[in-house]
């Protein structure tokens, strides 16, 4: 059964959220997981791209956007599901995606902004009314 992190962020800003997944991504990447990193729309897939780029300047993520190569350890996409089986999914979109319970975990990155939270919340009690096991790591 899947496994559900949720991450609480001090700060209400969505750059510092997108850079504590880059960091989840960069972790996961070096111990051999497949990431699909799940946005919001395709401006927040296209500026999480970038952000893999230079988030920290010593480290390296191949990573790519979903397209129809999609060979990249890390993939960034924001309106289907992953095109293959992959390990890890990190959830920065408001909602869960239909197809979360395919991956060995899931990580949900909540800050302190208002809607983000009350989003959160809303996973959180979807996830634990299906059974799932939750944890939650305040940062």
């Amino acid at each position: 059964m899947t496994n559900i992190s949720f991450y609480v962020l001090k700060g209400d800003t969505e750059y510092d959220r997108q850079v504590f997944a880059c960091r989840l991504a960069s972790k996961a990447y070096h111990q051999g997981k497949h990431i699909y990193i799940h946005t919001q729309d395709a401006e927040q897939a296209e500026q999480f791209n970038q952000l893999l780029w230079s988030f920290r300047a010593d480290s390296f993520i191949p990573h790519q956007l979903v397209d129809t190569n999609n060979e990249s350890p890390v993939l960034i996409g924001h309106d289907a599901s992953p095109p293959r089986l992959m390990d890890l999914l990190i959830n920065l979109s408001t909602e869960q995606p239909l197809f979360f319970s395919q991956f060995d975990r899931v990580a949900e990155c909540i800050n302190d902004n208002d809607e983000i939270k009350a989003a959160g919340r809303q996973r959180y009690q979807f996830y634990q009314q299906r059974g799932y096991q939750l944890s939650s790591h305040k940062l």
